[in-house]
């Protein structure tokens, strides 16, 4: 009989990471993401497709990993007194804030574009 369970919590190491069963402070499994493949070019858009007209501001191609990733995201989610939330690596900023986002990302060292309409 095969075993479904997996070790979460080991009373010597803590918690284990489900990936690769290492201690949680050990763990390799966030080593092993792949560099971001983009062309180097931050794009920041609008979108209001599937949210019943409100609108959304999307930063997509930040070369980051999840962690800083989501300080950015904070930090921009601040500045523009705004919440959001972080999906499949791309920043959502609730409302329109493309012009205020813009030099605040070129400020960061980013090549910033505008794209869609």
């Amino acid at each position: 009989m095969a075993r479904s369970s997996r070790l979460v919590y080991s009373t010597d190491q803590g918690r284990i990471c489900p990936g690769c069963q290492q201690p949680q402070e050990q763990c390799v499994c966030k080593q092993d993401l792949a560099p971001y493949s983009g062309d180097g070019i931050v794009r920041i858009s609008r979108q209001t497709k599937g949210r019943k007209g409100k609108g959304v501001t999307l930063i997509e191609g930040i070369p980051l990993a999840a962690d800083e990733l989501k300080a950015l995201a904070k930090q921009l989610k601040q500045s523009c007194g705004s919440g959001g939330t972080i999906k499949d690596g791309v920043i959502e900023i609730q409302g329109d804030y493309r012009e205020q986002l813009l030099p605040a990302l070129v400020k960061l060292g980013y090549q910033v574009k505008l794209s869609g309409g």
